[in-house]
């Protein structure tokens, strides 16, 4: 299996051949060829989270709708689709519609692949797959909604705290006063909302497909205990790490990448070359296909007087193999 720094090599390579991008070319070869293992439709989707955590538009947005568009456009919908997630998250409602295109797209033939990361929104479009295919390196995380920084529930709970304590002690009214004051009017109500849609959603999407052909209590019983871990995160950190061991414990259905190695070898050298790409590239994100149709989202850099220097200003977007060059 190609690793790390034999990617690295081979990009290395391609380098000094003009006018053609080695980020693209060595992603698209393994994309292709892990199409060719499977006979799956294959849609990367990579956010530069791990490496560029501060960049607006690293998260699930309504806007990636459109790269899935573009690189669904002429595929074979009969053959299904692999979807290599790797995503902090993002907004739910874009992450419910997005959910809902590909089912109109594939129905139920979709499986998920995890090389590493995919939290929150991630998690949830994982879990509308008919499967999920994690190596021991991979994680899904808690789907709990976030405002910001602030987690819904965690927010929610804070309050009733609150209000326990001042009926037991009003003398403690002054203590939570500071606290209490910064939540905005109807904050709550929008938290109440965020928390009763993202558990209804997950618990709708697992009957949907992954759990679609077992009896109704069975279902009820699996989406609870896929609940009790993924939906409720009281005493549990939003970036919680879940990895296989315990989706397999909780009733998901899910496959060990190892398994086959074949498989295992190309996902994984397929993550290293978007790892690459989005270290080395101006690119923050990237939606592509086995065909090489990608919608990638890039820094664009302004340089100011003074000091020489580059800031961030917004994000480019090129689509139809599109070249990748350094900043």
């Amino acid at each position: 299996m190609p690793n790390w720094d034999s990617v690295l090599k081979e990009i290395a390579q391609i380098q000094a051949i003009p006018n053609e991008s080695p980020f693209d070319k060595v992603r698209r070869k393994y994309l292709k060829r892990l199409f060719g293992h499977t006979g799956r439709n294959v849609i990367a989707y990579y956010s530069g989270f791990l490496s560029k955590s501060r960049i607006e538009g690293i998260e699930i947005t309504d806007e990636d709708k459109n790269g899935f568009m573009l690189c669904i456009h002429e595929l074979d919908r009969e053959k299904g689709l692999d979807l290599i997630l790797h995503t902090p998250g993002g907004d739910s409602q874009a992450t419910v519609s997005l959910v809902e295109y590909l089912r109109s797209m594939f129905g139920k033939n979709m499986r998920a692949i995890i090389p590493q990361i995919a939290m929150s929104a991630g998690t949830m479009i994982a879990c509308s797959c008919s499967k999920i295919i994690m190596g021991k390196q991979s994680s899904l995380g808690p789907v709990d909604p976030q405002f910001g920084v602030i987690a819904a529930e965690n927010l929610l709970e804070e309050v009733k705290k609150a209000r326990a304590d001042i009926e037991r002690n009003p003398n403690l009214a002054a203590f939570w006063q500071p606290i209490l004051s910064k939540i905005t009017p109807s904050f709550l109500e929008r938290c109440e909302w965020a928390v009763r849609d993202s558990n209804e959603f997950i618990a709708e999407t697992l009957r949907q497909n992954m759990f679609s052909e077992l009896g109704r209590d069975e279902q009820d019983a699996k989406v609870n205990s896929v609940a009790g871990i993924f939906a409720n995160n009281e005493g549990r950190a939003h970036n919680t790490h879940i990895q296989y061991q315990q989706c397999l414990d909780v009733g998901l259905h899910v496959t060990k990448l190892e398994d086959d190695q074949k498989l295992q070898d190309l996902v994984l050298t397929i993550h290293h070359c978007y790892m690459h790409s989005l270290i080395n590239t101006a690119a923050f994100k990237l939606i592509e296909n086995h065909l090489g149709r990608a919608l990638v989202r890039q820094q664009v850099m302004q340089f100011v007087q003074g000091p020489m220097q580059m800031l961030p200003n917004g994000a480019g977007h090129f689509l139809d193999q599109p070249p990748i060059t350094k900043p």
